[in-house]
């Protein structure tokens, strides 16, 4: 059986499926979605070059048959409903889950829902349709995956050359994407920190944050697109934004599908070293 629940900026939710009072009679768009190919072409050239593929928004229709026991049962029911899918709210999250997966897409509602007239309703019985947008056209993870890097602190190297730094603490770690696409990472060190930086050793791509992170403080690195920050977090919760400190070489990376080599060192302190990210789908 599948399940589809939908939760607004509010917190108000509403659960489809098979059973009363709102019964999930259709929904689309799970898995299809267009795409845009970019491609070029040069003058005498037969044809043209490939360049890129874009996925466009998913739209998720849905068709809900609403039961109750009378006309002011239905009425009220309708007005939930409308609540719920309140377009002036903005984004909510979609939900999907069956007996095998649980999933999750930020979605829109594009209008207030339809309750069509003439067969679609009668005093015990309403149709309800709700048209959804997912400006982000991936389903994720419900629940992040979590992975923390052990720290060892380096061996001394003699001889010395100077200047000297006498030991770098760091880890390396295959963290694996199970998802159908790359994804962003939410990168956290809490505690003292000196000249942090952590590398996807299979593109070769880091980020290194050219500056000192005091004891106490957490500095997190978000490398999702349209949310790409960096961030040192006070102990009394004052957050500053530390995109300046970024080195010019960096560049906010993501995991790659399948297995990724990431590393981390840092020239001084102990800070926890947590990396978070959720696996992303073209469909359910």
């Amino acid at each position: 059986m599948q399940t589809v629940t939908f939760t607004n900026s509010r917190g108000q939710s509403v659960e489809l499926k098979n059973i009363a009072p709102f019964v999930l009679s259709m929904i689309e768009g799970l898995g299809d979605v267009e795409s845009v190919t970019q491609t070029q072409k040069s003058p005498f050239q037969h044809g043209t070059t490939y360049i890129d593929s874009e996925l466009e928004s998913r739209f998720i229709p849905i068709e809900i048959s609403i039961v109750g026991t009378n006309e002011s049962d239905i009425s009220e029911k309708r007005e939930y409903l409308s609540s719920v899918f309140n377009p002036t709210l903005g984004k909510g999250i979609l939900r999907y889950e069956n007996s095998r997966i649980v999933r999750e897409i930020v979605a829109v509602s594009e209008h207030v829902p339809i309750y069509p007239s003439g067969d679609s309703r009668t005093h015990n019985y309403q149709v309800a349709v709700v048209d959804l947008i997912c400006p982000d056209p991936f389903w994720c993870d419900v629940n992040p995956t979590n992975i923390k890097l052990e720290d060892f602190v380096s061996s001394f190297r003699f001889p010395f050359s100077f200047p000297v730094r006498f030991a770098t603490r760091g880890d390396s770690r295959v963290l694996v994407n199970e998802g159908h696409v790359p994804t962003p990472v939410k990168i956290t060190f809490r505690g003292e920190s000196i000249n942090p930086k952590i590398t996807n050793q299979t593109t070769g791509k880091f980020i290194q944050i050219n500056r000192s992170i005091p004891k106490d403080y957490t500095l997190v690195i978000n490398t999702a697109f349209g949310n790409k920050t960096i961030e040192i977090i006070a102990p009394d919760g004052v957050t500053t934004n530390a995109n300046g400190y970024m080195d010019l070489a960096s560049e906010f990376f993501q995991l790659e599908v399948g297995e990724n080599k990431i590393n981390f060192i840092t020239e001084g302190g102990k800070p926890e070293v947590y990396i978070e990210y959720k696996n992303r789908y073209l469909g359910v």
